[in-house]
């Protein structure tokens, strides 16, 4: 929501990844989108569509690499919205939405791959990298 204030992030090690990760701000329009403000001053912002689309939960995972699309589906209510959002740990942003469902974790590492590479991650993990 907007304000979210994330916990700090662990001080920089010497590639700068971590204050390239690291969130200074979370914005949060429950009807068009979400704008990070990562560590080192670049914003990103990532429509609603997209970020529901390219869940990362395992359910969503598995529906895409099957070739089905996890939303939206024939009972998805429309427009799609966010119902409520929340911070994990210092590490991600989970949403809850209105089609019910909030299973997935939008790690901020994946996120900024996402706005740097100017595509979701593909990686099984959801973004982890690991």
């Amino acid at each position: 929501m907007p304000g979210m204030e994330p916990h700090p992030a662990p001080p920089a090690d010497p590639s700068g990844t971590a204050v390239r990760t690291q969130v200074q701000d979370i914005a949060v329009d429950r009807e068009r989108g979400v704008t990070v403000v990562f560590g080192d001053g670049e914003t990103c912002e990532f429509e609603l569509e997209e970020l529901r689309v390219h869940c990362p939960c395992a359910g969503c995972r598995g529906d895409r690499d099957n070739g089905r699309v996890p939303w939206p589906t024939a009972s998805s209510p429309q427009p799609l919205a966010v119902a409520g959002a929340e911070l994990v740990g210092a590490w991600g942003l989970s949403f809850a939405w209105n089609d019910g469902h909030s299973a997935g974790i939008y790690p901020f590492e994946s996120l900024r791959r996402w706005c740097d590479d100017h595509h979701p991650p593909t990686t099984p993990d959801g973004g982890l990298g690991t």
